[in-house]
């Protein structure tokens, strides 16, 4: 028996169509392959776990796609840029425009002894007086606590509370602004729009008229008349704020300030013989955000009370107290009490000084 022999050598049929391979037109050269959307993996590459058989190929499509996207990109950064400009400039709610300041309306109440002033050492005054429980200097000064307003941060607030005290610590207890030395620190609180009409009434062409009175921009004592018997000035006092209309805001103060003071001249009376001076000041600051920015203030209104003095003493420069032991030499049927605060009474220009405002024996 034989075993399967080998198959005859008979050569394969030929392809019908004259021995043409039907696929021998595709041509697969290595343009088409390159222009090819999608890529076979190689067998190493499909062995990886999670591996896909194809991947894209990137090509002419694949950049003018990227093109496109970078164009659209570049379109929406430019409309979002315009609309930004467009919405700044029409934007409703933008920071208005800082408007001058307005100048200083003020006025000053002259309050007459209707006796003889007391005298004696500044502390008995002060114990023996409505001053006995007021604090000291600027701790007199208590400021309330800030809140945020509709237009204003509670910063913003707290920092226009900060400079009216400011303006009221160096208007009213300075010892150089009180002996007439200096008026710098109260100066560099003001806005610069009223910088020149504090110069005019401190600069020696002061006036009664309203507008240039010493005494409605600080307290000033005449230098030749009287001095401070004990720095410690007593204060009194409360502050109140608000926001007012054209976005800006309005702070109230209404404090009572009294001095112990003496003669200026040394050898007139002995130290023991000094006096009180009581000034009640009301004082009406506007803050705008440029002013809040530079710590500056508008001061818009000062009423003044101010005595023992004469009547008919001129406080348009300085105050000139009545001294221990001095009489008014006239007086004005108006009882005003400077330690009752509230609006003053400015319906005359000279009031008398109520009994229970001194000192009591």
């Amino acid at each position: 028996m034989t075993g399967r022999g080998q198959p005859p050598e008979v050569p394969p049929p030929e392809p019908p169509g004259g021995g043409e391979d039907e696929y021998r037109s595709v041509v697969f050269d290595e343009a088409f392959i390159r222009a090819a959307r999608l890529q076979e993996f190689s067998a190493q590459e499909r062995m990886g776990e999670h591996a896909q058989a194809v991947r894209p190929r990137p090509g002419r499509g694949g950049r003018r796609t990227g093109a496109r996207q970078a164009l659209l990109l570049v379109l929406l950064v430019l409309l979002a840029f315009g609309t930004a400009v467009y919405l700044g400039v029409r934007n409703p709610y933008q920071i208005p425009q800082a408007q001058p300041a307005e100048p200083l309306r003020s006025t000053v109440v002259r309050l007459v002894p209707e006796g003889p002033v007391p005298g004696g050492p500044a502390a008995g005054l002060f114990a023996h007086s409505p001053v006995a429980a007021y604090r000291t200097g600027g701790a007199g000064i208590v400021l309330p606590p800030a809140a945020a307003t509709t237009g204003f941060s509670e910063g913003q607030v707290r920092a226009a509370l900060g400079i009216a005290k400011d303006y009221l610590v160096a208007s009213s207890l300075d010892p150089g602004v009180l002996a007439g030395r200096t008026v710098g620190p109260a100066r560099q609180l003001l806005d610069p729009d009223q910088q020149q009409q504090f110069d005019q009434s401190v600069g020696g062409t002061s006036r009664d008229d309203g507008r240039h009175a010493v005494s409605g921009w600080l307290v000033r004592f005449d230098p030749r008349q009287a001095v401070l018997a004990d720095p410690a000035v007593r204060v009194q006092g409360a502050v109140h704020y608000a926001e007012v209309a054209g976005d800006q805001l309005e702070v109230t103060s209404d404090h009572t300030f009294t001095y112990a003071v003496r003669p200026a001249a040394s050898g007139k009376a002995p130290a023991d013989r000094a006096s009180l001076y009581t000034v009640h000041r009301e004082l009406r600051f506007r803050f705008d955000r440029q002013d809040l920015q530079t710590h500056r203030t508008e001061l818009l209104t000062s009423t003044v009370e101010a005595g023992p003095q004469s009547c008919d003493t001129d406080t348009s420069g300085a105050l000139r107290p009545l001294l221990a032991g001095e009489r008014a030499d006239r007086t004005h049927p108006a009882v005003t009490d400077p330690y009752t605060t509230g609006q003053p009474a400015t319906s005359a220009l000279c009031g008398v000084l109520a009994p229970k405002a001194q000192p009591s024996p």
